[in-house]
Order: structure tokens, then C-alpha cells, then sequence
């Protein structure tokens, strides 16, 4: 009783968006597992902490509402035998609809006086612009320099490969040739794709990311790929499904050796960081200066302009959030937020404030939301105002 009466707690901090990262996390969890939910909140309590919340826009507010009335309606006929009362599902609609619609906050060692809350005229600026989010798209390229465009749509078709348009798959083949032919997917701004490799690994790209990798393995010798520049996560298919052929990544500053695990690299060209995150497994990265293990839940932090590295502890489910359709933020600043946005939505952006750049932010946001959205929950906790025009937005 003790832990429901918690998990109820918990709901009720969610709701008024007072919840930290870690508890976010398990708020959905439990919606996504639970198959009780006998202490979720009753809806009167939710219809009244939602009065409460002033600062909530009309369209959120109109949006979690019709979430509560459309679930109640469809699942009245389904729940009629069960003794858990149809508000209750409509409740768990009701805070899945609060996380669609982003779940998003200052850290609490930000300064609320700085020169970022000045009082200025709060009417959005909006001219026509063709801003929509990210979709499955990339540019592959062919051995012989040939390039072919995958997307939603578009199906391609060759003996050794296969694309449904939100992916694409090269048949399992062991090449005995030393001759290996290499083939380049690369993800533009306001994109992401998935690919299955030949020995079965599995790669999600990110915006503006590219990979290099052979059409097949040879048999016996290092599975080997290069992440040119961008973010993949890797779910690498095992050395012993290989004859123990382990399975490299490298980019011009960095080599992660892998025997079979699951993690992620973050290299942007724009960025002096690379991040790898470990998921599952082991991983041992290295140059010529260095090697590091890491173990599940460590990142790695190389610097590449004084080659330095640094290994933490992280909460793994931030930061591999995105290939499951969702941004997540553990004190961000405002500047780095909007790098990840820019490149998801395909965007320039402008701090006209520069005191922005700085403002921390813990939060969740969909992927699948319109920029307009995002800017204006933004606007009701940091920035003053936005204007959009075309592929830019200013923020000030």
C-alpha cells in the first residue's frame, strides 16, 4: 500500500510538472508496464490540478482534455466487465498527452533574475515558413559514386540490398574476396534512417549523420565501419556468431572496439566533444594516445582538440532517448538545446538575446511535435519571444 500510495505521489508531481528527470522516466515506465494503474489519480484530481496550472497554453490544455473524453469513449465498451473504472485509463492518456506535448522546465539552479526574464513584448512573429519535423530520409551512396534518395515513398531494390523507405537491409553474406566494396548512408538535416547491416548489426542514424560501411564482411577478419561524422546508436551483432570477429567503429579520433553490446556515438562535426555512451556490453576505446574501458552506463568524453578523455556515469535513457522518438534534457542549456532542434527540424537559429544561450532546462520533448509547439512551452518558462520565418528562428 505504502508503494502505491508513492507511485499516486507521483503522478500528482508529474502533472504539476514538479517531477526530476529520474522521476519522469519512471512515470512513464509505469504507464508503459503497468497493467493496473489502480493508483493513478482519479480525473476530478487531475481536471483540478490542470485548473491550477495557469501558465498552461489553451491548445495543451484543449489537447489533454479531448486526450481524457476520446480515450474514456473508446475503451467504455472494452473496460465494461473490468473492475478498474474507465477514468482511470483516461487518466494515463491524460499524462501521456502532457508528455506529447513536452514536459519541460528550468533546472533549478538557474538564476530567475537574470537579464534573460526582462518583460518585453511577448507576441510571437510568424511568417510563412515550411519548418516540419524530421522523417525517415538519407542519400545513399553506391560504390561507383551513384547516389540514390530513400524516404517514406520510395522503395529500392538490388540483389544485395532492400529499402522500405524507412530502412534499408543488406542481405547476410559472408564475402570470401579481399576485394570489399564500401557504400556511404548519409542523413541529411531534418532526417534519421535505420540500417541492417550484413552480419545482422543494426545502426539508427540521427540528423545530419554519416556512415561508411562495407556491402559485405570478409569472413574471418574485423567487422569494420566508420562513423564519418553524426550520432548512430549500434546494437552490433555478437563475435560469436562471427568466429569471434570483433567489430570495430572509428572516426578520425577515436576507434571503439566492440565484442557485442549496444551503445551510441555522438560526433558532429560542429563539436569538439565526442560522447560514447554504453549501453549493454563492453567497449574499449582508443587512439594512439590512449585506451579507455567502459562499462554499462559510463560515457566517454574525448575532447579532440587537446585529445583528452573523461569518463562519467549517466542516466543512458537520456541519452539514447532519441532513437525511441523523443528528446530528453538533464540541465541543458538553451544553446545546446537548440543545436539538437536545428538539426531535427532542418532550422537556423538566433539568440538575439544572448543571455538565452545560458539558461538550463530539464525536459522531454516528442519528435514528432511541430517547432511551434516546442517554441511556444519554451515561451512560457524562458524565452520572452521568438519570431519564424522561413528555415530561421530568432529567439529573444
Amino acid at each position: 500500500m505504502k508503494e502505491l500510495k508513492q507511485m499516486k505521489e507521483l503522478f500528482i508531481k508529474f502533472i504539476k510538472r514538479e517531477c526530476s528527470q529520474e522521476e519522469v522516466q519512471q512515470v512513464i515506465t509505469y504507464l508503459k508496464t503497468s497493467q493496473d494503474l489502480s493508483d493513478v489519480p482519479h480525473i476530478h484530481e487531475v481536471y483540478k490540478l490542470l485548473d491550477a496550472y495557469p501558465d498552461m497554453a489553451d491548445h495543451v490544455a484543449n489537447r489533454i482534455h479531448n486526450n481524457i473524453l476520446e480515450t474514456a469513449g473508446q475503451r467504455e465498451n472494452k473496460l465494461s466487465k473490468k473492475k478498474v473504472p474507465v477514468w482511470r485509463y483516461a487518466v494515463a492518456a491524460v499524462v501521456m498527452g502532457i508528455l506529447a506535448t513536452s514536459y519541460f522546465f528550468k533546472s533549478s539552479n538557474f538564476d530567475n533574475s537574470t537579464e534573460a526574464n526582462r518583460i518585453v513584448d511577448t507576441t510571437p512573429i510568424i511568417t510563412p515558413n515550411n519548418i516540419e519535423a524530421g522523417t525517415d530520409k538519407a542519400i545513399l551512396t553506391l560504390e561507383d559514386g551513384t547516389s540514390v534518395v530513400l524516404g517514406k515513398g520510395n522503395t529500392y531494390q538490388t540483389k544485395n540490398t532492400n529499402s522500405n523507405g524507412e530502412q534499408i537491409i543488406y542481405n547476410q553474406s559472408k564475402q570470401k574476396s579481399s576485394v570489399t566494396a564500401y557504400n556511404y548512408l548519409t542523413i541529411p538535416r531534418g532526417g534519421q534512417f535505420h540500417i541492417i547491416l550484413s552480419d545482422g548489426t543494426e545502426v539508427w542514424l540521427n540528423s545530419e549523420s554519416q556512415l561508411k560501411y562495407p556491402v559485405s564482411f570478409i569472413e574471418g577478419v574485423t567487422r569494420q565501419v566508420e562513423l564519418v561524422y553524426g550520432e548512430a546508436y549500434f546494437d552490433v551483432s555478437p563475435s560469436t556468431a562471427h568466429k569471434g570477429s570483433k567489430f570495430k567503429v572509428w572516426n578520425q579520433f577515436q576507434e571503439v572496439e566492440v565484442i557485442g553490446t549496444e551503445f551510441n556515438i555522438k560526433a558532429y562535426k560542429d563539436e569538439t566533444n565526442i560522447l560514447t555512451t554504453l549501453v549493454e556490453g563492453k567497449v574499449a576505446i582508443g587512439n594512439s594516445d590512449f585506451k579507455q574501458n567502459l562499462s554499462p552506463n559510463q560515457q566517454s568524453n574525448l575532447n579532440t582538440e587537446d585529445n583528452t578523455i573523461k569518463v562519467a556515469n549517466v542516466n543512458v535513457e537520456g541519452e539514447v532517448s532519441w532513437k525511441k522518438g523523443i528528446f530528453s534534457f538533464e540541465a541543458k542549456s538553451l544553446k545546446d538545446i537548440m543545436k539538437v532542434l536545428s538539426r531535427w527540424y532542418d532550422v537556423d537559429i538566433v539568440f538575439e538575446n544572448a543571455d538565452l544561450k545560458s539558461v538550463k532546462f530539464n525536459g522531454i520533448l516528442d519528435k514528432r511535435q511541430s517547432i511551434e509547439e516546442i517554441l511556444l512551452i519554451m515561451k512560457s518558462s524562458s524565452i520572452n519571444n521568438y519570431e519564424m520565418s522561413n528555415k530561421t528562428i530568432k529567439l529573444k
